[in-house]
């Protein structure tokens, strides 16, 4: 059953993820970029958040709602700031690493346990 929670989580991780591969291999610096990677941590903040609502359906709950997959939630929420400011300090280095753990972490992993039996997601998909 799609809840209000994981809609709007739905609603903003789709956007975010396409904006995200655009992000990873187009040019960097140019103010479209920095307008696109606004946008982006602003979507994958508010996924992040979202994501923290919705309980864990498949493997084991901690303290009744949470699962290992609310961890990659905590990974973006730590990781996303961590990005801003390093852009913002001119820090490329810690920027990409952030960026690219924020990705790899809250779009490809967290994407892929989607697919898991239980999920909504997988439901969807294989009935």
């Amino acid at each position: 059953m799609l809840t209000p929670m994981m809609t709007l989580h739905l609603a903003t991780v789709a956007p975010a993820a396409m904006l995200g591969t655009y992000l990873m291999f187009w040019a960097k610096g140019t103010a479209a970029h920095r307008l696109l990677g606004k946008i982006y941590m602003t979507l994958m903040l508010i996924t992040a958040l979202a994501s923290l609502f919705i309980p864990a359906a498949v493997g084991p709950q901690f303290f009744g709602h949470f699962g290992w997959i609310h961890l990659l939630s905590v990974l973006v929420l730590v990781s996303v700031p961590r990005a801003y400011y390093a852009a913002k300090s001119h820090n490329v280095t810690s920027h990409k690493f952030a960026m690219v753990g924020v990705y790899a972490g809250g779009i490809l992993v967290a994407g892929l346990f989607t697919l898991a039996p239980g999920r909504y997601i997988h439901q969807l998909i294989f009935g």
